[in-house]
């Protein structure tokens, strides 16, 4: 692979970072703290055709991988948009993965090209509050009724449930063995509103991404299309995978750009301010913290390349794609605190947005898997050691 960008990527990097000049901090730093969807930049974002851009020419979308789809999230999250501004953007250019990958032409041609040019807004059920991490153990069942599945039960952490219009949304059609544990798992990708019979939807609040909304969702009777089901019943989580390494990648790539805004925003306050007769950025204790975090940071995002370039290349990259979510969102945090220490006290000041950068990397060390579960993975897919949970 060539660590080099194209000529092609680094124009991609170049439009996201123009668009996203037009919505500075002061701009995020409002949404946040009125918790206010950002409705300007996502109609922006839209417009300059970024929402299709790994959804295929002939649904709409630009076609690209997710080399590409990975730049405009790092761009988004550098931008000073952070998570709230990745968190409103993913879903278009990850979540779709298995619909394009696994659904027949009429379900791609019935939701893609409205995904595409960013006329409906999509959320991801998956997440359950008795499940956590082991998704075999989701309980929202989907009962199949003639041409329906009637929908029950809940799903939480689901992000953009309050504006959506479509979800891809991960039930259970079969109970689980433990023989089988994620048999019986079927995925759909259908119609959603906050406003339709049988959902309710309530926010969740949180420390960070104020203004990208969290969920629980409850499906009371919700009737769906059985038309709306991707692939094969009962082979719902073999299609997850596939969204689950982008994912990890995409979470790899916002942090490392928020670790980016992060230390560039340090450097440069490091530079002007002025104690004991010098810029407090002259001094090894502020400088060295700084330095070792763009390094680090660097060299996560050649790692985002390498798992992108695997997964763009249709091969397997489970372990280059956790073991990336593992290391930036680390790296990220690392990279925030150590901004936050070098502004001294005007770090926790919301000014100087240090802070809120802070506050939105913390979900990645968490979300979607924690890091712990990142490391059982390693050791137990790449090591060979024993299954320790």
């Amino acid at each position: 692979m060539d660590f080099e960008l194209s000529d092609e990527q680094r124009l991609i990097r170049s439009q996201v970072r123009d668009l996203c000049d037009e919505f500075g901090d002061e701009y995020w730093r409002e949404k946040d703290l009125n918790h206010e969807y950002p409705t300007e930049f996502f109609e922006a974002f839209a417009d300059g055709g970024w929402c299709g851009i790994t959804i295929p020419e002939s649904y709409g979308g630009q076609g690209y991988g997710v080399q590409e789809a990975s730049l405009v999230q790092q761009e988004i999250a550098r931008s000073g948009a952070g998570m709230a501004g990745t968190s409103i953007t993913a879903h278009h250019t990850f979540s779709t993965e298995p619909l394009v990958a696994f659904a027949d032409e009429e379900h791609k041609e019935r939701y893609l090209p409205d995904i595409a040019d960013g006329s409906v807004q999509v959320c991801t059920g998956v997440t359950e509050p008795n499940a956590g991490t082991d998704t075999s153990r989701i309980e929202t069942v989907a009962e199949r009724d003639d041409d329906e599945y009637v929908i029950n039960g809940q799903k939480i952490w689901t992000s953009k449930a309050q504006e959506a219009d479509v979800i891809m949304l991960l039930t259970r059609t079969e109970p689980r063995a433990e023989s089988d544990r994620f048999g019986g798992l079927t995925l759909f990708f259908t119609e959603f509103s906050r406003d339709m019979d049988g959902v309710e939807v309530s926010e969740i609040p949180k420390a960070g991404r104020g203004a990208s909304d969290s969920n629980e969702v409850w499906f009371t009777d919700v009737r769906i299309p059985a038309d709306d089901r991707i692939g094969e019943e009962g082979s719902g989580f073999r299609y997850l995978l596939r969204f689950a390494n982008t994912e990890r990648i995409a979470i790899a790539s916002n942090a490392v750009g928020v670790g980016q805004a992060a230390i560039e925003k340090a450097a440069a306050y490091a530079g002007e301010r002025v104690v004991f007769g010098n810029p407090i950025g002259s001094y090894q204790a502020v400088q060295h913290p700084l330095a070792d975090s763009w390094a680090k940071l660097e060299q996560d995002e050649l790692m985002i390349r390498k798992a992108a370039w695997l997964y763009d290349a249709d091969r397997d990259c489970g372990a280059e794609a956790n073991a990336v979510k593992l290391r930036a969102s680390e790296d990220s945090l690392e990279a925030c605190e150590r901004a936050i220490r070098a502004h001294g006290g005007m770090g926790y000041a919301s000014e100087y947005d240090v802070e809120r950068y802070w506050r939105e990397t913390m979900i990645n060390v968490i979300a979607p898997i924690s890091n712990e579960m990142v490391k059982n993975y390693i050791a137990e897919h790449v090591l060979g050691l024993p299954k320790s949970y």
